[in-house]
């Protein structure tokens, strides 16, 4: 509904009937002027539930993606393919899931389409080496028209959301493991070299349709463990701002519009799960380095949030609180249960005050404005 300030028919034709002779009653001045309409106000005539479910992206088979058509109706904000091998006629099963978003207001459809090991859809799109390999081998511009190629080619397979690049300042050209999160995933263990690349990548696929998500805020380059196995922590936060936050960086001032959190600690800043802390997120990332775009969690199934003390449902609240925008979670048993379970417990938090409402509308306007939603047409 479109808000606007008025007043009642008989105060109008008072106004009206004191207007000066001969001005016309709409050069009144004591005619209170119309609201603007924003996507903040139109948010905010929605329901707490249909809040809480734009900030969720939730996983599917990428051969089987309408399975999670009842949480999109629902509105979830996002579908997280996972898969290895997509099927050729992936374009239309989303234009069929799609089609179930209430109000056709747009649906983030993502996946990891990082290059090397892990690919999800090269059987279509085309394949990518490794990071390592195009930050040791290739130019800036070699890397941004190969990844324009593969964007083009995702978008109209329906994909329009990469979690990549990997912006992690990593030098050890290791296949990712238990240990290691990073490795051959990383553009390699120049800081400049991998702001350089980290920009190439995400300016590629930007010009091919897909939007580029910058990860594992502040990076996880030399991580103690990998986040998805058990906790681990990032290097000392006086090293990384040094070694690992130029990339992430440089993506900003080059309009990053989404960025992805890790789920790392990180020494000296912050005790908790980066996904999940207000230091990292609202005082560093939104605070100090002015980023204003999507933020994403990293998986909220993983064991490093988990081995915290946290259910994904109430670390997505904590998410949200510190300051993330759309909650990710890996394939579970069962996805609409647990959907459910996260909605409800955002409702839930929302309704006592744990969570503020405005916090909620601007998670759900951030979700809608990396699709460049406008409510008010």
């Amino acid at each position: 509904m479109t808000l606007t300030l008025g007043v009642c028919a008989s105060g109008a034709d008072a106004l009206r009937s004191s207007a000066p002779s001969g001005l016309p009653a709409s050069t009144n001045a004591l005619s209170p002027p119309a609201a603007a309409c924003t996507n903040a106000s139109r948010l905010a005539g929605w329901s707490n539930f249909r809040l809480a479910m734009t900030t969720i992206a939730v996983p599917a088979s990428e051969t089987a993606p309408g399975q999670v058509s009842t949480e999109v109706s629902q509105g979830a904000g996002g579908v997280l393919l996972f898969g290895s091998q997509a099927p050729a006629n992936l374009g239309s099963l989303l234009a069929t899931l799609r089609s179930h978003v209430p109000g056709h207001l747009g649906l983030l459809v993502m996946t990891d389409e990082e290059g090397g090991g892990v690919q999800r859809m090269a059987n279509l799109v085309g394949s990518l080496p490794w990071a390592h390999t195009m930050g040791a081998t290739w130019s800036a511009a070699q890397i941004q028209q190969a990844v324009h190629n593969v964007a083009v080619k995702m978008a109209a397979a329906g994909v329009d959301m990469d979690l990549a690049p990997v912006a992690d300042v990593d030098g050890r050209a290791v296949v990712p493991s238990a240990t290691n999160p990073d490795g051959l995933r990383s553009f390699g263990g120049n800081t400049s070299v991998v702001a350089r690349d980290t920009v190439a990548y995400m300016n590629g696929l930007r010009s091919g349709g897909v939007i580029p998500v910058i990860k594992h805020f502040p990076g996880l380059g030399d991580a103690s463990y990998n986040t998805d196995f058990g906790p681990a922590h990032t290097l000392a936060w006086s090293t990384e701002q040094t070694v690992g936050l130029p990339p992430f960086k440089a993506a900003i001032a080059a309009g990053a519009p989404a960025i992805m959190t890790s789920n790392a600690s990180v020494p000296g800043l912050s005790t908790n799960p980066g996904s999940i802390s207000p230091t990292l997120i609202t005082y560093e990332l939104k605070g100090k380095l002015g980023f204003h775009g999507l933020i994403l969690t990293d998986s909220l199934t993983a064991k490093a949030i988990s081995a915290a003390g946290w259910s994904v449902s109430g670390a997505a609240v904590q998410a949200l609180r510190s300051g993330a925008d759309m909650i990710l979670f890996g394939p579970v048993t069962n996805t609409q249960a647990e959907t459910t379970a996260i909605a409800s417990r955002i409702v839930s938090a929302t309704n006592s005050g744990q969570l503020s409402r405005a916090r909620l509308i601007d998670a759900a306007g951030a979700v809608l404005a990396v699709r460049h939603v406008n409510l008010c047409t």
